[in-house]
């Protein structure tokens, strides 16, 4: 069944990927890009080019994630051609290398705008599109530091990626008595493929960055060849991609709550099977199981 889907963040990364494999995979891509005229041009062209070549319906539309209107009009846009949005991806995000104390209160700010409230902002716009429809899915991209392993240095954008897993899972609570489903994925540290740390934020402190790399030397780029090391050879980014479009491909109520693809294993499958198996077990204790299986509220598209 074809769906039409809004992704956000999906200019490079992960989020080009996800969109050109959902295209691929015969569904009407909608992909939210920031500043398409101006300096993000040249990706809508790429956008464009694949679509093309490829003949399939992957559309770029404005959408700025750190502003409601340009998340509202985004939004509009989707509806306004297709008249529904069935699949809504969060996938917008920032990373940020060094040391957390070096960050400063605006640069935090910042952060969490980008990978938490940049979703919220979405959820506002899109949700009650789905609600009304009464079915439909929600993806959330994550990440293997929420619950794996955690080196230094990245602490402020494991943060908030926490803050955005954790946000994910209450939503999923409240919107399956609407029909909507919820899965979220989370990628591990792939650490070729994507614009993740190579434009990645760095403290403005300076003075603090410095005194912590006294004591820490060449910390960040031990650390990156590290989990390059612990990567397979056959490591891809793509491999994200696959699984969302997997997800979307299969049928209402076989979409899985979590999903995980992490080539370097950092122990987040693990300690995510125990603590989304303590959430079933919890909301069932408290008489809310029915929230761990939402059913559609209107017939199947045909």
């Amino acid at each position: 069944m074809s769906e039409v889907v809004l992704i956000s963040g999906a200019g490079s990364g992960f989020g080009a990927l996800t969109a050109r494999a959902l295209a691929d995979a015969g569904h009407t891509v909608y992909g939210g890009i920031r500043d398409i005229y101006g300096r993000n041009q040249s990706r809508v062209e790429e956008a464009k080019a694949y679509a093309a070549e490829h003949g399939v319906a992957l559309n770029i539309v404005e959408m700025d994630s750190q502003s409601q209107q340009s998340v509202d009009d985004a939004v509009s846009t989707v509806i306004s051609e297709q008249g529904r949005i069935d699949v809504l991806i969060h996938n917008v995000g920032h990373m940020v290398t060094g040391p957390a104390e070096a960050f400063t209160l605006e640069q935090l700010t910042a952060l969490y705008d980008v990978n938490v409230l940049s979703t919220q902002r979405l959820n506002r716009a899109a949700l009650p599109h789905l609600r009304k429809a009464g079915r439909g899915l929600v993806i959330w991209i994550s990440s293997s530091s929420v619950k794996g392993g955690t080196p230094p240095y990245l602490g402020p954008y494991f943060a908030a990626k926490a803050a955005m897993d954790a946000l994910a899972v209450s939503y999923a609570d409240e919107l399956a008595r609407w029909g909507v489903e919820t899965s979220i994925v989370v990628p591990g540290s792939f650490t070729k493929g994507t614009e993740h740390f190579a434009t990645a934020w760095t403290p403005d402190d300076k003075r603090v960055e410095a005194e912590y790399d006294q004591k820490y030397p060449g910390l960040l780029s031990d650390v990156a060849a590290k989990l390059a090391a612990l990567a397979p050879a056959d490591q891809n980014p793509a491999q994200v991609a696959e699984e969302v479009a997997r997800i979307v491909a299969l049928p209402y109520g076989q979409r899985p709550f979590r999903s995980t693809v992490d080539p370097a294993d950092d122990g987040s499958r693990t300690v995510s099977d125990v603590a989304d198996a303590i959430r079933v077990n919890f909301l069932t204790r408290i008489g809310l199981a029915d929230v761990l299986h939402p059913a559609p509220q209107t017939p199947e598209r045909k």
